[in-house]
């Protein structure tokens, strides 16, 4: 007598053993926790830039009603255009963004080879070496101005937006060569091998071959360079006077400005900064293994 098709699924059902969905379930727990983290963490960091862009973007009466909206309600660009009128505020502006830019540029280009040289090849003390180089962001930055400020003195430089590229740079060439350095231990020496086997020189096999692979590591690099330039204010104000960036205009200016100027200044100091992330976002996402759409 032969069995039925169903009784053999039930005999071969029952000699299994149970399905444990203990591990499913661990992971479902680890990744709700991950993503209500990753919710916590971006309100906690969103929402002092919403109510700044929002007292920003209402009307100076609103500004002083009690207790205020947490939901725009009167909608206004007069705070806005009386901080952009006032003096000094637009040559600042320019002044931020070019000594950002600047900083940028100059960090790559003394930050990128110098990243490279550790990344492929190895010497004694290098280690060392990339403990020794956190060193300047160790010490504060009136520490590091005083001496700058003299020294940019002595050389006819101080008061320009040299003077604040050359220290922005100096801040910024640590953190730029330890992250190009782990992006260029990232990409296979054999890839460079193979172009150096095909007719490339040295230089060339670095310029066609590593850089583009290393895009997204100094594509983070050029945001926390540029980040940290544009908001970089004790140094920029020790050593400038007619010339000042923008956030050294602002912290200048608190002690005899209204409050509507305030909330101005710190909207106009964030918006830069996040258009500059947002640029370079596809090249951050392709560092993670992600496609920005």
């Amino acid at each position: 007598m032969t069995m039925t098709e169903t009784e053999a699924r039930r005999e071969t059902s029952a000699a299994l053993p149970p399905v444990d969905h203990r591990p499913l379930r661990r992971r479902r727990r680890s990744r709700a926790v991950q993503q209500a983290a990753a919710v916590a963490i971006t309100l906690f960091m969103g929402i002092p830039v919403y109510l700044i862009a929002l007292a920003a973007l209402s009307s100076r009466a609103s500004l002083n009603d009690f207790p205020k909206s947490f939901l725009p309600t009167d909608f206004s660009t007069a705070t806005l255009d009386a901080f952009w009128s006032s003096t000094g505020v637009f040559p600042a502006t320019v002044n931020s963004v070019m000594a950002g830019l600047l900083t940028v540029l100059l960090s790559l280009a003394v930050g990128a080879p110098a990243g490279y040289a550790l990344s492929r090849h190895v010497f004694r003390g290098r280690d060392a070496y990339q403990v020794v180089l956190l060193l300047t962001r160790a010490l504060p930055i009136v520490v590091l101005s005083i001496p700058l400020a003299q020294l940019f003195l002595s050389t006819g430089i101080y008061d320009t937006v040299t003077a604040v590229v050359l220290i922005h740079t100096a801040l910024a060439l640590p953190t730029t060569v330890l992250i190009t350095a782990s992006i260029f231990v990232s990409v296979p020496r054999d890839v460079e091998e193979a172009a150096l086997i095909f007719g490339c020189t040295r230089l060339g096999a670095f310029r066609r071959v590593v850089m583009p692979l290393a895009v997204p590591g100094l594509a983070a690099s050029s945001v926390f360079t540029f980040v940290l330039s544009w908001n970089e204010v004790l140094g920029a104000a020790v050593i400038t006077l007619d010339h000042r960036t923008l956030p050294a205009q602002v912290l200048t200016s608190l002690q005899q400005s209204p409050l509507a100027y305030r909330f101005a200044g710190g909207f106009l100091l964030v918006v830069p900064a996040l258009i500059f992330i947002a640029l370079m976002r596809r090249y951050l996402l392709n560092m993670w293994g992600t496609g920005a759409r």
